[in-house]
């Protein structure tokens, strides 16, 4: 039976929404629920290069106020008496008050890229600047896991198309952004009724196995959503209603242990405190309800919210009232398992700048390979052929 291109993109578009493998989700049984003092890690990237000194702000740095006459924010929420954060995100300072939160400042890498896909594959990737890597940090980790323990470790990300992060060379994620949607175009009779066709192209047969993996395992990933629903309000917002699923799923029995999920776009060159106060307030309000949720439910220690942006901005504004690309950023890190709160090191340097931009003193890939070994119990070297340490914040 010949293929026809229509059905060949149909079948696709399908197929790389999920981007499984087979089997991915077979063994994903209750027998293979994660133990309830099992770590979960949550990423949440911020898409487009967040500015993280409107972020973070020196409140007593008057580099900072004479390079952002405009834009500089006079109303942050103190958190020490150097230090204040962007107003809209007052949740993020009580959990920093209750020593729920770290975040570690001036995160990059040697020669940083400024273009937006570069630098981004370069965090997904966790690979160097000059090196093109096909697989993802958490991919590699899905390929290691998936060999040494007794049951597979999983991932899930919650958006129509898997990031680079989650793609390893034998094990990927599963993306999509709401488990009943999935569902109900799993069940439409023409994927089914393409499905009971064979076809002996390897290409066409593996975009059937992975349909085929999909249709199966959908209706699994829709009723575990299902099946602990949550009495806590969430924001009406996408990464509210995000958060929700993540939430739903977290409390099932579901063998998940990362999530992944993005908010943006960040790439604020023109107006930047409007749009990025939007933002802050979106993942102020989902977050709030998120660590709301674990808490109530008995699972804030066990659970790891991790945020990166691909790159931060520079240290003036522009003449549109907003920043343009930069280099070295900050990293927020949310539980009630920490073992360090707080600043985890010194604010950026304003005075030392490379061209206009910070000059990073803290390697993305130390932060991963900490996650990596102390939070998801893994080999960090295999995953990332990184061998120079660790922090001890977790």
């Amino acid at each position: 039976m010949l293929i026809k291109r229509r059905e060949f993109l149909k079948i696709s578009s399908l197929a790389t929404a999920s981007l499984v493998v087979p089997n991915f989700l077979r063994s994903m049984t209750l027998d293979n629920a994660l133990q309830p003092s099992q770590n979960i890690l949550i990423v949440l990237q911020f898409t487009g290069g967040n500015d993280g000194l409107n972020t973070i702000i020196p409140i007593k740095n008057d580099v900072y106020f004479r390079e952002r006459k405009n834009i500089a924010i006079n109303n942050s929420l103190r958190l020490n008496d150097e230090t204040g954060i962007n107003p809209a995100l007052s949740s993020f300072k009580d959990l920093f008050d209750n020593g729920e939160l770290a975040i570690l400042n001036n995160v990059g890498y040697p020669n940083p890229d400024k273009s937006h896909f570069r630098s981004m594959d370069i965090w997904q990737s966790a690979s160097k600047s000059d090196e093109f890597l096909e697989t993802g940090w958490l991919g590699r980790f899905l390929d290691e896991e998936c060999y040494r323990c007794e049951h597979p470790t999983q991932a899930l990300e919650v958006d129509d198309m898997l990031s680079l992060a989650l793609k390893g060379e034998n094990n990927k994620a599963f993306a999509f952004k709401d488990p009943k949607r999935l569902y109900q175009t799993s069940q439409e009779k023409y994927f089914k009724s393409l499905y009971d066709h064979h076809h002996e192209d390897e290409i066409v047969s593996y975009l059937y196995q992975t349909l085929g993996s999909t249709i199966n395992n959908a209706s699994y990933i829709f009723e575990k959503s299902k099946s602990k629903q949550t009495d806590q309000t969430y924001p009406n917002s996408t990464l509210g209603k995000d958060f929700k699923t993540i939430a739903s799923l977290i409390k099932s029995d579901i063998n998940t242990q990362v999530y992944y999920l993005s908010v943006g776009s960040f790439d604020t060159h023109v107006n930047q405190n409007e749009r990025q106060q939007k933002l802050f307030t979106d993942i102020n309000e989902a977050v709030k309800s998120f660590v709301a949720d674990m808490k109530e439910n008995g699972l804030f220690d066990n659970i790891l919210l991790m945020t990166f942006s691909e790159f931060g901005r520079r240290v003036a504004q522009n003449a549109s009232n907003g920043t343009d690309h930069g280099t070295a950023n900050q990293m927020f890190f949310i539980s009630g398992g920490l073992k360090k709160k707080g600043f985890l090191n010194t604010l950026p340097d304003l005075q030392n700048l490379n061209e206009g931009d910070l000059i990073y003193t803290e390697d993305f890939r130390k932060v991963y390979a900490t996650i990596l070994r102390n939070w998801l119990k893994a080999d960090s070297s295999k995953v990332l052929g990184w061998k120079n340490g660790v922090y001890d914040f977790i």
